[in-house]
């Protein structure tokens, strides 16, 4: 999508560098380059948390909102659907209903799912249902909890509603009050979370446009007033281009799951929906990409394809770049009978920052499509379709600058605040050095060239910049410039302490 490159290369006074670590998703901080390249890296995937009962009759797991710290109980606490056949109902025969359920855990990786007591399912209240099954598939769709809220009664903050959104509070995460505010607009998807940095609930809902599935933004101070920024994201001519390439890969490699229903018309690509965290004064958008492949006849309708995960990022929440030649960063698996995501990956909401970890809770789904459509050699699976995965990443590790052989990075003029240089960095099979410049001079400061800089030749993710100089301290509130000097190395930021 067009957007206006300048708003991220303001360059007119030096940009302060303290603890936020300075990335390499745009260009912001650098003043030139060269035998550097970008380079995007996948998270490890570690394997399904939460899984379906399959012996209760459970078919399937999925969430739009990731685990909640609750600091009074010391626990991870996690509201997720369960998905359980039925008889087919509505307009496009679907054969499962999804009630919302409730999960805990120490670690955010073995859950437990204790008996609520609370509502009746299958004959018995001997269960973790968590909101009435009464009120309809996935009614629940997105909460938070607040620890900042200074009333109790309003400890959780949550979207009602599979199409459009409303608003509630609750002291527990299970006792709802609705908010006096209209309902927002949304259709099947959408994500919701709080922005520490400007004290604001954000909602990335989906609507319609010209360009199909596209997101759109809506922010509120106050959880009552919202205000719509209209659409931030949609797939584009790239995108659409990229489609066909993609229901290939996984048509033509007998390793993968091949969509049942592959009629080769040109469908375009779309934003089925996109998470997104604040992180490091920038926003990085985690957007699912829907490649239809075929359409299904009615009356279950809509489309076999693949949906994985893309990353883009932004300064404003409202003009979003796309990154690394849109590279996939959660994307579907071979067929092996164990994976989930064979053929949709889609984020629970925003990561969550672990220690020197960024967790990324996802939707992982085996199928797209009702079960005839495919082989029956796959339908037992059916019983067993999706399940709550978690993929883990390095500390800003989303995007390095590459030298595979020398490169070298220039910054624009900086202020660094404190006195000590760091960087996240991989050297383990060459070297990163560093040298400070005086800013209009472009001379190297006393102490700190390039050659009397102590070379990096490890991977950390907080590796000190020390210079052979005993005397050598950072020039603090002076005008700067770093040159880093790669060697077959990896640089994913710097920052100063």
């Amino acid at each position: 999508m067009p957007t206006n490159s300048s708003i991220f290369t303001t360059r007119s006074e030096p940009l302060a560098v303290d603890t936020q670590r300075q990335l390499f998703l745009d260009d912001h901080c650098i003043e030139g380059s060269h035998g550097l390249t970008r380079q995007l890296h996948q998270p490890e995937k570690c394997g399904p948390v939460l899984r379906p009962d399959s012996e209760a009759g459970q078919v399937a797991l999925q969430s739009r909102s990731v685990p909640q710290w609750n600091s009074e109980k010391s626990l991870w606490e996690w509201w997720y659907w369960g998905s359980w056949a039925c008889a087919p109902y509505g307009p496009y025969h679907s054969t499962a209903v999804s009630l919302t359920h409730y999960a805990t855990s120490e670690d955010g990786v073995h859950w437990e799912k204790p008996e609520l007591g609370r509502y009746e399912w299958k004959g018995s209240k001997d269960n973790n249902v968590a909101i009435d099954p009464a009120d309809g598939h996935r009614s629940l769709y997105h909460i938070i909890r607040d620890e900042d809220e200074s009333d109790p009664s309003k400890r959780y903050k949550a979207l009602f509603g599979t199409h459009d959104r409303k608003p509630m509070v609750s002291p527990d995460g299970f006792t709802w009050s609705p908010v006096d505010v209209a309902d927002m607009p949304s259709s099947d998807e959408s994500h919701f979370f709080f922005d520490e940095t400007t004290r604001s609930y954000v909602a990335l809902v989906k609507r319609g446009t010209v360009w199909g599935r596209s997101v759109f933004l809506e922010t509120s101070k106050d959880f009552v007033n919202w205000h719509n920024h209209g659409v931030v994201m949609h797939a584009d001519q790239v995108d659409w281009d990229n489609r066909s390439h993609r229901i290939r890969q996984v048509v033509e490699d007998e390793r993968f799951l091949s969509p049942p229903l592959v009629d080769e018309e040109n469908y375009i690509a779309e934003t089925y929906q996109m998470a997104a965290m604040p992180y490091e004064g920038i926003y990085i958008g985690f957007v699912g990409i829907f490649n239809p492949a075929g359409a299904i006849p009615p009356p279950h309708m809509n489309h076999t394809g693949i949906n994985q995960v893309e990353l883009t990022m932004s300064r404003n929440l409202r003009n979003w770049r796309r990154l690394c030649d849109r590279s996939v960063f959660i994307g579907v698996e071979p067929w092996d009978g164990e994976a989930y995501d064979t053929q949709q990956a889609l984020l629970c909401g925003r990561p969550i920052i672990q220690d020197q970890e960024i967790w990324i809770y996802y939707n992982a789904c085996r199928f797209r499509g009702h079960k005839e459509l495919y082989p029956e050699k796959y339908w037992p699976y059916f019983n067993d379709l999706t399940a709550l995965s978690l993929a883990k990443l390095p500390r800003d590790r989303f995007v390095s600058l590459e030298a595979a052989e020398e490169g070298e990075l220039l910054t624009r003029r900086l202020l660094l605040a404190g006195s000590d240089l760091y960087v996240n960095a991989d050297a383990e099979s060459g070297e990163l050095r560093a040298e400070l410049l005086d800013a209009e001079t472009m001379k190297p400061l006393d102490g700190h060239s390039l050659e009397a800089c102590v070379p990096v030749t490890a991977s950390g993710l907080h590796c000190k910049l020390t210079w052979k100089a005993e005397t050598a301290t950072l020039p603090r509130q002076l005008p700067t410039r770093i040159r880093f000097n790669l060697k077959n190395a990896s640089l994913f930021s710097f920052w100063s302490e």
